[in-house]
């Protein structure tokens, strides 16, 4: 069956190579921005390794900030200049605005139709004015604030009740598993009024699943599969990928479908406390504009999207602080100025809190969520850097070397919140969300859940590493770039804090 599919690779690819590639290929060799050596059929597939972005920053240090690389049958223009960032998201903004039709996102986004992998166009706006509207706008964030302080102080309460009952004593926990149910009881209480972890929660087996599903749809994601390279795979289907999607999908819309028939059901003051709820509200009026799908599609991307991303921020944060005690410390001290040992931190104490968003700042420096952005590809043929750009071209932007560029940032591998402070300017060119009118619209609630996340285990408990090595900070692949060791540390209570913790 290998063979079949060996087969199969070759045959269609040495014809479109010899169709598409080929023949266009002088006309455009002299206006094409700068490019390795390529080979047939698989063009510069073989000088990408896990993780990708390391891949293509090598490759962007040897061949300069613009680069042109064909995967596959996919034209791809990588961009590693800030300038040249600059110059698609506003000159080339519209042209630049459509996704690629990888044959994976199909299948995850409902014939790509959803908000993330919709091309430009009214389809899309609609969905973009609902979510930046209906549900992550100031206002709905604001009516949101103590939902969200009380999911931080069950979370410091839940670590002080299940340390040692010598309280001097230290105790081991992962972070990424309390980060993830932290965000998580964020974001479903947003979209459909549940917690998934807490004393009075329910549905712990709903919640597994979920989880389950997230790591599924990353290892599908775009880009991850042959047959977003070479689509006509799916005449074989190869590694059984194309089935995998199909199920995935189908319990991904089981599943979101069961959250919206229970609201449904519910009773009308719950409907308004949910963004489900909303939704079904303006679908009361508009049955057209506002139809289950678009609702299912929504819910899965807040959750999906929202979830890992800012959970692996949390952990990425709390590793360098655990490798950098000096900053842990200066942290620690600048919240016991400004909120004391009274109360716990609030939302509202960001803003006072600078250094607490400088390591922020920083840890989305170093680790960008999504370190190539999500692709966009060209709906029209532009100019980029003096290059004229095809129409059909995948455009990577390359976040993790801008970050990492010691032309923008003096020790651009260390981990110095204080680069942030005072207002510098040094931190112009920090794009973990993207750019332009595509950038993601998630962002206002993605940095209040994490700064809330944070500055609650830094007020109130002491931190240290296992062993007397520092923490692994190896980076594992994927869209969403995780640690590859997960967060193993050691935690008690701060003596000052007790008092107030035992209270909780």
């Amino acid at each position: 069956m290998e063979a079949l599919h060996l087969i199969a690779i070759f045959l269609f690819s040495y014809l479109l190579l010899k169709l598409f590639f080929l023949a266009p290929k002088a006309k455009h060799k002299a206006k094409l921005p700068p490019s390795p050596p390529s080979l047939p059929i698989i063009g510069h597939l073989h000088l990408l390794k896990k993780p990708l972005h390391h891949s293509i920053s090598l490759l962007a240090a040897r061949y300069g900030p613009i680069l042109y690389l064909r995967l596959g049958y996919r034209p791809t223009l990588v961009i590693s200049s800030p300038q040249l960032v600059e110059e698609c998201f506003t000159t080339n903004d519209v042209a630049l605005a459509n996704r690629p039709n990888f044959p994976s996102v199909k299948e995850l986004s409902n014939n790509y139709s959803n908000l993330i992998f919709s091309n430009y166009g009214p389809s899309w706006r609609h969905l973009r004015k609902t979510v930046t509207v209906q549900i992550l706008s100031n206002h709905r964030l604001l009516l949101s604030t103590s939902a969200r302080n009380y999911e931080a102080r069950y979370l410091v309460h839940r670590l002080f009740v299940g340390s040692a009952a010598d309280k001097s004593a230290f105790n081991k926990v992962n972070i990424k598993v309390i980060a993830f149910e932290f965000v998580l009881n964020i974001v479903m209480g947003m979209i459909a009024g549940k917690r998934y972890y807490g004393e009075e929660a329910k549905d712990w087996e709903e919640a597994r699943r979920f989880r389950q599903m997230i790591e599924e749809f990353f290892a599908l994601a775009p880009g991850s599969t042959l047959m977003d390279f070479f689509p006509w795979l799916r005449l074989v289907d190869s590694i059984s990928s194309h089935r995998r999607l199909k199920l995935l999908v189908k319990k991904r819309n089981e599943f979101s479908q069961r959250l919206i028939d229970e609201i449904r059901k519910g009773i009308d003051a719950q409907k308004k406390k949910t963004m489900i709820g909303d939704l079904l509200g303006l679908q009361d009026r508009e049955p057209g504009g506002y139809n289950d799908d678009l609702i299912r599609s929504l819910s899965l991307i807040l959750l999906q999207a929202g979830t890992e991303s800012s959970s692996n921020t949390i952990e990425w944060a709390m590793s360098h602080l655990l490798n950098n005690p000096h900053v842990l410390a200066k942290a620690q001290h600048e919240i016991q100025m400004v909120v004391g040992r009274e109360r716990l931190v609030e939302e509202s104490d960001v803003p006072s809190l600078p250094y607490l968003q400088a390591i922020i700042n920083e840890t989305l420096r170093l680790h960008p969520a999504a370190p190539l952005n999500v692709p966009h590809e060209s709906a029209a043929e532009c100019i980029i850097g003096g290059y004229k750009i095809p129409i059909g071209t995948t455009l990577l932007i390359n976040i993790y070397a801008i970050h990492r560029d010691p032309s923008i940032w003096k020790d651009p591998t260390e981990f110095k919140p204080e680069r942030f402070e005072n207002g510098k300017a040094e931190g112009m060119w920090l794009l973990p969300f993207g750019m332009g009118r595509r950038k993601c619209p998630g962002e206002g609630l993605a940095l209040k859940m994490i700064a809330l996340a944070l500055g609650t285990l830094i007020q109130c408990f002491e931190w240290e590493r296992i062993g007397a090595k520092e923490v692994d900070m190896t980076e594992s692949s994927g869209i969403v770039v995780p640690k590859a060791v997960r967060l193993d540390t050691m935690y008690r209570p701060r003596p000052d804090m007790i008092p107030l913790l035992s209270g909780l």
